[in-house]
């Protein structure tokens, strides 16, 4: 949910007029919004009221004013005009509400103190560009909150009140505006917490808040503590004089003094003087020292002249021109900051630049008009303002671990991004980048208006570029954490060491999990609210299974919200429990389907459609085997070379490449006589017995294809690519994410996983879908009708920022998973497999668990331990996944080499640097 309030626009305030509290920002205290600033044509016959919750003239003008302001911004955009659908509403997941009016806090049963925000009247946007006008009757729980704050005229106040001490996540808090918005506080913390380059400044305060630190003069900042207002000017003149004097202030000529504080946020008051006036600068200081209030501050800050850039043409003849940079950063996945986009404003040298007093251009356009054009030059800029952005928030979130939840304005209240301003100085011959502030809106408002310029002729960024989609990104996240925080699953079946992150996110989410697992003795038995105790291994009495199961969940009287599984062989099992339970499911017949993989590949090649293209072009000929026989049979239906493996293995465990009938003999007893059941190799699928199938080997590149569909509809996919196998075996070598393929041959292994799914009737779940790429285009392996196993969930999740375990439980509730339609990467994995039968000696020595782990923990790979205990075996999974990453696939590529030869995994019959050559 949004609600959001445009912040006033800064002006410099001569000293001597009127108060500036009683002056709102549109130049009047009249508390009205202007009139005649949107012309334009749309209805106004809308019903804007809100049943039950009258408004007075005051706050109904506001209301028209918001709502004009909205179809102007559409009518710029080229979209249609909001629709009034208040008796019909349409349900969306991202609401406008224009009015306090619209909204009303309620108690929260059991949580004293915190209230429930529900929505009675909002916009609701959809795709292509619609909104709707829609009433809810009865009113729709928020899940997240974003609030426009302020204390000028609009809806500040009243937004900062609703943002109080909610139920759900907010991503911001009038007690966290404050913060951000003092000047001195957020500067001090930014040069000692986070390194960031700030102004030279002197600071006189009364009254400091308690998280100011003392000054640190070699950051350049000095901050001195009245105590008072009055008969201060000894002090104050021998502060400034030796200020003005200092070399933090290089070869600055003139400084700003101004105030800071929460009141002056967008009406600030401040004067420039020359360096050398230093009786001017006192008399300033102490007549604002006149306007402060306790926590306020008075500061004498440099300011910086424009940047004599290095490819400019000699001196300019006018005062030349200065550039003010604008960042926006958000919080993503792991409280980790990430830029979502830069926009500049240029101006002349000689005048303050300020929002609102500038058209926004991109970084690049900005530096060639002040005749910086050189590429790499650019891109270095761009890159120290991203650590200084990233820095800065990173800062910022460190600051708000620290706070209590009545100094951030509530337990779930959190700043979700940040805009940063910077100056751009020439220090040693380097452009650096100096944070002038922190805001809230005001820079993510100039990235919007830089990508409205491109609205008319529809040549902009993509929206999955735009400045907000971060911020969706984690406004989804935290909406998803909200609705699944307290629900009760059912887990059918622990898994092993593998699944470890189940319990540890389980417990990140609130999530009350009660489990059904075989062994008694499981660690996870100690884990979850419930523990039951039942012996699943023989899966041909599943149906029955699901009976007894069902009658034991009715008779310890739990209220399940959903019931899933991670675990292949509980699958079908976990779709039948479903049913018996009325809960939401997969259909028990289409995971039997996707479970075993002759019938997967066998009905799929029988489905022609429609629609067209239809599933049978990505299916594989194939022979189910359960006799010598079968066999010999087989030989004769299928193309050799062939690939033999189990019905319902899991890990590529006995899967092997033959050639001729008498090695497919050979593998066949083979497998017959070592993999007879359960205990000969546990969690590979022998509870559903040991029959085999024979298919066509295809040439072509292996890629994975991870997907999260609901209700049919596909959600999100994510492909991964696969090294080339240690022939004739297919265990896994090597891995790279996100895919290096082009992107249409992207969209096609995505839309056959999407197909071959959908023809085997899989439509609820997260599902994970293998496929070789060739020249014909993709064919199909399997379907492992859920989660992605091994590292996939961790890469994607770190990667990506979305949780595969979050999406499939979402879904097991019967919730649509709100997820990005097109996530960005935030950089690449490359990875390899270690395997005890190739690395048992250096497993034991130079890259031991300990060893792995601590690399894992300074962030120089990322590891992921797939088993437990170091023991060979003819049938072997891999032990652990090491993966490095890097800004690009080469990179990430080069130093896993590196890492992997310096550990010992590098070797002449575990040759690395081919394993990785797909990912060149």
């Amino acid at each position: 949910m949004l609600s959001l309030d445009p912040s006033g626009p800064e002006w410099d305030c001569p000293l001597g007029s009127k108060d500036l509290e009683e002056e709102g920002p549109w130049g009047g205290g009249s508390g009205l919004p202007p009139t005649g600033c949107f012309p334009g044509s749309w209805r106004q016959d809308v019903g804007l009221d809100c049943k039950g919750s009258p408004e007075g003239a005051e706050a109904r003008a506001w209301t028209v004013y918001y709502y004009s302001l909205l179809q102007s911004c559409l009518q710029q955009a080229g979209l249609p005009e909001t629709q009034d659908r208040g008796q019909v509403p349409r349900t969306g997941n991202m609401l406008l509400c224009l009015s306090p009016a619209w909204l009303m806090k309620v108690p929260a049963p059991g949580q004293p103190g915190e209230a429930a925000l529900l929505v009675s009247k909002a916009v609701s946007f959809h795709p292509g560009g619609l909104t709707f006008l829609d009433d809810f009757v009865p009113p729709r729980r928020a899940t997240y909150f974003l609030a426009g704050l302020g204390l000028g005229p609009g809806r500040g106040r009243e937004a900062a009140e609703l943002a109080r001490d909610l139920t759900c996540p907010t991503g911001a808090s009038a007690e966290l505006a404050r913060l951000l918005e003092d000047r001195l506080l957020t500067r001090q913390l930014l040069a000692q917490q986070g390194g960031v380059a700030v102004p030279a400044t002197l600071a006189f305060t009364y009254k400091p808040p308690g998280l100011l630190r003392g000054g640190d003069a070699s950051l350049g900042l000095r901050l001195v503590e009245l105590s008072g207002k009055e008969g201060q000017e000894t002090l104050v003149k021998e502060e400034v004089e030796a200020f003005l004097r200092s070399e933090a202030l290089g070869d600055i000529l003139q400084v700003a003094v101004k105030l800071s504080g929460w009141r002056w946020r967008g009406r600030q008051a401040w004067r420039l003087h020359p360096r050398a006036e230093l009786g001017a600068v006192v008399d300033t200081v102490l007549a604002l020292l006149e306007k402060l209030e306790e926590e306020e501050s008075v500061l004498v800050e440099a300011v910086y002249p424009p940047a004599q850039l290095p490819c400019s043409d000699g001196p300019s003849p006018g005062p030349g021109l200065a550039v003010r940079i604008c960042a926006v950063v958000c919080r993503t996945q792991g409280d980790r900051p990430l830029l979502s986009k830069v926009v500049c404003g240029v101006g002349r040298g000689d005048r303050p630049l300020r929002h609102h007093n500038s058209l926004p251009r991109t970084l690049e356009v900005a530096l060639a008009q002040c005749g910086l054009g050189e590429e790499a030059q650019v891109a270095a800029v761009r890159q120290r303002v991203k650590a200084a952005a990233e820095a800065a928030l990173a800062a910022v979130l460190a600051l708000e671990a620290g706070l209590s939840a009545e100094q951030r304005g509530g337990r779930r209240a959190h700043t979700d991004f940040l805009g940063v301003d910077f100056a751009l100085t020439a220090a040693g011959g380097v452009l650096t980048p100096v944070a002038l502030e922190l805001n809230g809106g005001l820079c993510l408002e100039a990235c919007g208006a830089l990508e409205g310029l491109w609205a008319a002729p529809r040549l902009g960024p993509a929206a999955d570029e735009a400045v907000a989609a971060p911020l969706v990104e984690t406004m989804l996240r935290r909406s998803a954490r909200c609705l699944m925080e307290g629900k009760q699953l059912l887990v059918v079946g622990a898994g092993g060491v593998s699944k470890k992150f189940v319990w540890e996110a389980a417990r990140d989410y609130g999530l009350q999990l009660h489990l059904v697992e075989s062994d008694p003795n499981h660690f996870a038995s100690q884990l979850v609210q419930t523990f039951i105790h039942f012996d699943m291994t023989e899966h041909r009495r599943d149906e029955e299974n699901a009976r007894l199961l069902a009658e034991l969940v009715r008779a310890r009287g739990l209220k399940l919200d959903g019931c899933f599984s991670y675990w292949d062989d509980c699958l079908v099992l976990t779709a039948l429990l479903c049913q018996e339970l009325g809960l939401p499911c997969s259909s028990p017949a289409a995971m039997r389907l996707a479970k075993q993989k002759s019938l997967t590949q066998l009905h799929l090649l029988h489905h022609h459609g429609p629609p067209w293209p239809a599933p049978s072009l990505h299916a594989v000929p194939c022979c189910p085997l359960e006799s010598e026989a079968d066999v010999e049979r087989a030989v004769h239906q299928v193309p050799l070379p062939g690939v033999m493996k189990l019905e319902f293995g899991a890990g590529a465990v006995g899967v092997r490449l033959v050639e001729d009938a008498p090695q497919c003999h050979e593998h066949f007893s083979r497998i017959t006589r070592d993999l007879q059941g359960e205990a000969d190799h546990p969690g590979i699928g022998l509870g559903w017995g040991n029959a085999m199938l024979l298919m066509e080997f295809v040439e072509g590149t292996e890629h994975d294809v991870d997907l999260v569909l609901f209700g049919g509809r596909l959600l999100a996919a994510f492909v991964s690519d696969n090294g080339p196998t240690r022939l004739p075996g297919f265990t896994e070598t090597a891995a790279c994410m996100p895919t290096g393929l082009a992107p249409e041959q992207e969209a096609q292994m995505v839309q056959a996983a999407f197909r071959c799914c959908l023809g085997c009737g899989l439509l609820d779940g997260v599902f994970n879908v293998e496929l070789k790429l060739t020249g014909a285009g993709p064919r199909l392996i399997e379907i492992n009708p859920r989660m992605g196993g091994f590292y996939l969930r961790d890469w994607i999740l770190e990667l990506y920022g979305v949780d595969l375990l979050l999406a499939a439980v979402m879904v097991a509730c019967g919730l649509r998973p709100a997820l990005p339609t097109r996530p960005r990467a935030r950089g690449h994995l490359v990875g390899v497999m270690c395997l005890v039968s190739q690395h048992l000696q250096a497993l034991s020595s130079t890259a031991s668990r300990e060893t792995l782990q601590a690399l894992h923990d300074r962030g120089l790979l990322r590891l992921n331990l797939l088993e437990e205990a170091l023991v060979p075996g003819e049938y072997e999974e891999p032990y652990c996944s090491v993966a490095c990453a890097g800004p690009s696939p080469t990179e990430a590529r080069l130093r896993l080499l590196g890492l992997c030869q310096g550990l010992g995994i590098d070797g002449p019959s575990y040759p690395v640097a081919h394993f990785l050559s797909h990912f060149k």
